[in-house]
């Protein structure tokens, strides 16, 4: 079992034990892996649905998520954070477009993963710019998460249609060569994503803590996930990346997100200091 919730011989804190249960409960009923998530969000995430729920201990709700896959559904929706938008850090973008996009010109086909897509608004926007720049007719995009639920929503690809308007201006932030209501179909008060825009995404869940690599990918997006991640899984998630990536291959980060304390900086060369772009070294090491 992971070492998350290390506790203290000489003062046990229950609550720990009753949170290592829950999660290795779980695991072992659902095949969900959240022991090494970070120790003080997955508390918190926990405790608000036992509030919420009105049980009166974790134990309890332990019980409920063994005997009812509905309510685990419920929690499973707090621990899994996805908090998303279309063109979320629009300077990312603009980087990407400006100092990796005239790199993959240069490649007859593309491999991307979006590891921890969410419900897929990011997805989308790699697309269009994919688009906008000549390439997507030439790339496939892998996009991942833990979550099936999410999954669905990403593959329908409908939003809502005031976050939409939002996101219209990341778009034009992002260096957007058109107009983002180019790329939808609106209806009453929701989108839908562009059809054009599916014909080369594969969504499949793929967990981050115990599945295994996805190989020969030219970019791996892994924005805003591993922050959530405590450092011993942390250090797992960048070995899976290393071995998932074609050598030049390039490896996005979310802004919070660092390879320190992975042992895989010296794999990497940096590419953009404040956006966490990397690019895996040409040399293979060890």
């Amino acid at each position: 079992m992971a070492d998350s919730f290390p506790i203290d011989d000489d003062e046990i804190d229950v609550e720990d034990i009753e949170i290592r249960l829950l999660l290795e409960a779980i695991f072992q009923m659902y095949g969900y892996d959240f022991r090494s998530y970070s120790k003080a969000s997955i508390r918190r995430r926990i405790m608000h649905r036992l509030g919420m729920s009105g049980f009166s201990s974790i134990m309890e709700m332990t019980d409920k998520v063994l005997r009812d896959r509905r309510f685990f559904v419920t929690l499973l929706n707090d621990l899994t954070v996805n908090v998303t938008e279309m063109y979320r850090d629009p300077e990312f973008y603009r980087a990407f477009r400006e100092e990796v996009i005239p790199v993959l010109k240069t490649f007859p086909f593309i491999k991307i993963w979006h590891a921890g897509c969410s419900t897929g608004e990011e997805i989308y926007s790699m697309a269009i710019l994919l688009e906008e720049e000549g390439l997507y007719d030439r790339a496939m995009i892998y996009a991942t998460d833990i979550d099936k639920n999410v999954l669905a929503a990403a593959k329908k690809g409908i939003y809502s249609i005031e976050a939409v308007k939002q996101y219209g201006d990341n778009y034009r932030r992002a260096g957007g060569r058109h107009s983002l209501s180019d790329y939808f179909t609106a209806r009453y008060d929701s989108v839908i994503m562009d059809q054009r825009l599916k014909r080369n995404i594969v969504f499949a869940d793929h967990d981050l803590a115990t599945d295994q690599v996805f190989g020969e990918m030219h970019v791996i997006l892994c924005r805003n996930v591993l922050i959530y991640f405590d450092r011993a899984l942390q250090e797992r998630v960048i070995r899976l990346f290393v071995d998932s990536l074609d050598m030049g291959g390039y490896l996005c980060l979310g802004t919070k997100e660092s390879l320190k304390f992975t042992g895989q900086e010296e794999a990497f060369e940096m590419i953009n200091p404040s956006l966490r772009i990397f690019r895996k070294r040409q040399i293979r090491h060890s």
